[in-house]
């Protein structure tokens, strides 16, 4: 099976736990400026690569914990960082809740990404599945390999056990591909598994699957490098599509986006469109910060969506913002005040 040469690069793989940019002499101004961040693990990778890049030309750190998306949320409300982090679109209530609601949220898409589902099984090498068998592999019907036309061999199916968006975008999926999953497990950020062993983060989920032969997850395509293989999912159209940065970002221009830059699809369509894709938001304060600090988030943020940061995100896996989509987000970054 020919890979895109996005699924494998190892820089892909670098976000750990712990984002942090170390501050370098840089050209730049606002004085050395420390901003703190923390959230989705799904953009991680993208989010070091841009805060060293950052650090360097202006001096400027930022500090970002790679926690998951519901920590994020959660530490957002709390007023503990100066921006979150979130693969699932702000509730109503998120909005509301905290330092959110007494400071004004703003959600910010910064990239899209798609989920995928990543297998470790040697003997299997071009693994195809339509929706229906994705979901009776996560629902348990489906237990040994021979049953998806490969050699006999036990499925182990790993998942999330933290709070997460990517475990939002590819429930709410699931939900869509099958009455069953959606009636008896349904969509969230945690849900209650009715197979698997669990681990915390993309990063973790790809570190089971590499080290348990016969295994299959899902992960931002970002984590997907040897022994991993992605799986070719038949989309809406019937077709069975390769995660991308093309299939996603065809699959991205048919989601539509509220007026609060909120915005999903379970299964988009479209003959190119891989079927599991999120934007993925970082989640401002509208005041509370500031002049300094709030020229600094809102300087990194604009920075982020500028055209060299969003190929390198390319280049990692993700997708990149363009056209309305990219002109919205900007609009919203220059709402951060003081």
């Amino acid at each position: 099976m020919a890979f895109p040469s996005s699924l494998l690069r190892p820089r892909a793989i670098a976000a750990v736990a712990t984002l942090t940019a170390i501050g370098l002499t840089g050209c730049g101004g606002g004085g050395g400026t420390t901003i703190s961040g923390a959230g989705a693990t799904f953009p991680a990778a993208a989010y070091q690569r841009w805060s060293s890049d950052y650090a360097a030309e202006t001096g400027n750190q930022v500090n970002y914990q790679s926690v998951g998306s519901g920590a994020g949320v959660r530490q957002f409300a709390a007023g503990t960082v100066d921006f979150g982090a979130s693969d699932e679109q702000l509730s109503e209530e998120d909005f509301k809740a905290g330092a959110a609601g007494q400071r004004g949220a703003l959600q910010i898409p910064m990239l899209g990404g798609t989920v995928t589902p990543a297998y470790n099984n040697a003997d299997c090498p071009d693994l195809k599945l339509t929706q229906a068998q994705l979901a009776d592999i996560f629902l348990g019907k489906i237990k040994d390999w021979k049953d998806l036309g490969c050699p006999s061999k036990p499925i182990t199916v790993a998942h999330r056990s933290d709070g997460s968006g990517t475990t939002y975008a590819f429930t709410n999926s699931l939900a869509c591909f099958s009455p069953e999953w959606s009636k008896s497990v349904g969509k969230g950020k945690s849900v209650n598994w009715p197979v698997g062993v669990g681990a915390k983060g993309n990063e973790g989920v790809a570190g089971l699957l590499s080290n348990t032969p016969g295994s299959i997850g899902y992960v931002n395509l970002a984590y997907v490098r040897d022994p991993l293989r992605p799986v070719a999912l038949q989309n809406k159209d019937g077709q069975f599509v390769l995660a991308s940065v093309a299939s996603g970002a065809a699959a991205l221009n048919n989601v539509v986006l509220n007026d609060k830059l909120g915005g999903e699809d379970c299964n988009p369509a479209g003959a190119e469109s891989f079927p599991i894709v999120a934007f993925t938001w970082i989640l401002a304060y509208e005041t509370g910060y500031g002049d300094k600090k709030a020229e600094a988030v809102r300087n990194f943020l604009d920075w982020s969506l500028g055209e060299a940061p969003q190929k390198q995100a390319a280049e990692l896996g993700y997708v990149p913002l363009t056209g309305e989509v990219l002109n919205k987000a900007r609009a919203e970054v220059a709402k951060i005040g003081s």
